[in-house]
């Protein structure tokens, strides 16, 4: 075919928004490229509308609301896809920064991020901060980046065992071991609430509605109680078990639902639905019983279903049941039910030690040193052995997985993309010397670091943090 001038369209003919229009099937190192080319297509190249669509198609939530103005998206870009490289290269000093904190004089019994997830990567700035408590009666606040002490609380009474935080109104929950709740601001370590529940507390869940945030309480004796998470006045009391410990999950992806496990296996599990604040309305506030004939040892939500939940335990074998939670509607009422959607029976191994959720239909469980990745219906899609101890947790979010031993090192992969059942073994995270550690007793992230407990020999435990570099 021969092509006159007049049927030959050039590039220099094209208009502005034609040219957008093709660039949006480029890949960003070819986009950066075609910039250069000249004025036209760096226009073309700059644009918002570009950035911002390939923000949002790699990232489901990103926030440049801080730095208004045409190039934002694109540095967020730029500098949030340089850190996750390097959080997948993971060369030592290169990469990031690690450093050890260390404060506390007891045990470490539990830590939360208090920053936001979303960190302003438009600015190239970065900040993270983690709160601990320990059995030393404190609760600390930590910088990071830094690997320095924020505030710290006086000496409470007694061991403080629970932290709940609330990044987006900067609070933080603590309980201690003779069920004293108290509320502390995030910035200055301020003691802002107090309240008492009405037994020993054995765990804290938080949850928002309609951008109020509440924290719900349970105890040793088999109550529930919700609290207002801005004053600690409580809102709603319930008994559910006769002297029997209560386990909760956390709060379903569609912030609807808490499984509420019983201490004792001669109780069922039941679903609480936190919308529910009127305790005679039992049929909307809980479900019937779930059909789990032993005592509940884990759960976890799946992340890509409002509400779908997996249920670890023991009967002679570990065995796991995964429901639907939904609001069945007759012609007089409503009521919370359970739909039983796959069922599985573990192989004989060592104990489960953690056990966490990905996607719709994917589970990872860790027993001894191994990490496997399972279906919901049981079959196994991958298994990785780069831990030579006890595997103590799983941290799981949308692109990577880290999990804490006690041969005293974090492992970190990567999923495949988010849509994906397919993980990456990248690296090691070493905690240090086992002449002063016995190992990591937990891990947790956030986009721009990695955090571990380190058990100390001499029971005095600390933070082992990991910062990326922008």
């Amino acid at each position: 075919v021969v092509r006159t001038p007049e049927s030959t369209m050039s590039a220099a003919s094209l208009s502005l928004d034609c040219i957008i229009h093709l660039f949006s099937y480029l890949e960003v190192p070819d986009l950066l490229r075609a910039a250069q080319v000249n004025k036209a297509w760096n226009e073309a190249a700059e644009t918002t509308f570009l950035w911002r669509n390939m923000c949002l198609k790699r990232w489901a939530f990103c926030n440049i609301s801080v730095i208004p103005g045409m190039r934002s998206w694109k540095k967020y870009y730029l500098h949030r896809s340089n850190l996750e490289s390097k959080m997948k290269s993971g060369q030592p000093s290169v990469d990031y920064t690690c450093k050890a904190i260390r404060g506390h004089n007891g045990v470490i019994h539990e830590m939360a991020y208090l920053s936001e997830k979303e960190h302003t990567f438009a600015t190239g700035k970065v900040k993270s901060t983690v709160c601990t408590v320990s059995s030393d009666g404190t609760v600390r606040a930590w910088n990071i980046q830094e690997g320095k002490q924020i505030w710290s609380s006086p000496q409470q009474g007694f061991p403080l065992v629970g932290i709940i935080t609330f990044p987006a109104f900067n609070l933080a929950a603590t309980a201690d071991t003779e069920g004293t709740i108290k509320l502390w601001h995030g910035t200055t370590g301020e003691e802002l609430s107090t309240f008492s529940v009405s037994s020993i507390p054995s765990c804290m869940v938080a949850y928002t509605i309609k951008n109020n945030p509440f924290l719900m309480v349970g105890t040793e004796e088999g109550s529930l109680h919700t609290l207002a998470a801005t004053d600690l006045s409580q809102i709603l009391y319930k008994k559910l078990f006769q002297n029997c410990g209560i386990q909760l999950s956390l709060c379903s992806p569609n912030g609807q639902w808490i499984l509420v496990c019983p201490g004792d296996a001669a109780f069922s599990p039941k679903v609480f639905n936190t919308y529910a604040t009127q305790p005679e309305d039992d049929d909307l506030m809980l479900s019937s019983p779930l059909p789990i004939i032993n005592y509940c040892r884990m759960m976890c939500w799946l992340p890509a279903e409002s509400a779908r939940i997996a249920i670890l335990y023991k009967n002679e074998m570990f065995h796991i049941d995964s429901f639907d939670i939904v609001i069945e509607k007759s012609k007089y009422k409503k009521k919370i039910t359970a739909k039983q959607i796959a069922s599985f029976t573990l192989p004989a191994q060592q104990p489960v030690t953690s056990m966490k959720g990905f996607g719709k239909q994917t589970l990872l469980i860790a027993a001894g040193p191994e990490l496997t990745v399972y279906s919901l219906s049981g079959t196994v899609l991958m298994a990785f052995k780069d831990h030579h101890k006890t595997i103590t947790s799983i941290w799981v979010d949308p692109f990577h997985v880290v999990t804490s031993s006690m041969d005293l090192s974090l492992r970190v992969y990567f999923w495949k993309n988010s849509k994906s059942s397919l993980l990456t073994s990248c690296y090691n995270l070493l905690g240090g010397s086992h002449r002063w550690s016995s190992g990591f007793r937990s891990v947790a992230c956030d986009d721009v670091s990695i955090v571990g407990i380190v058990a100390g020999i001499d029971g005095k435990e600390s933070l082992r943090a990991y910062s990326f570099h922008l």
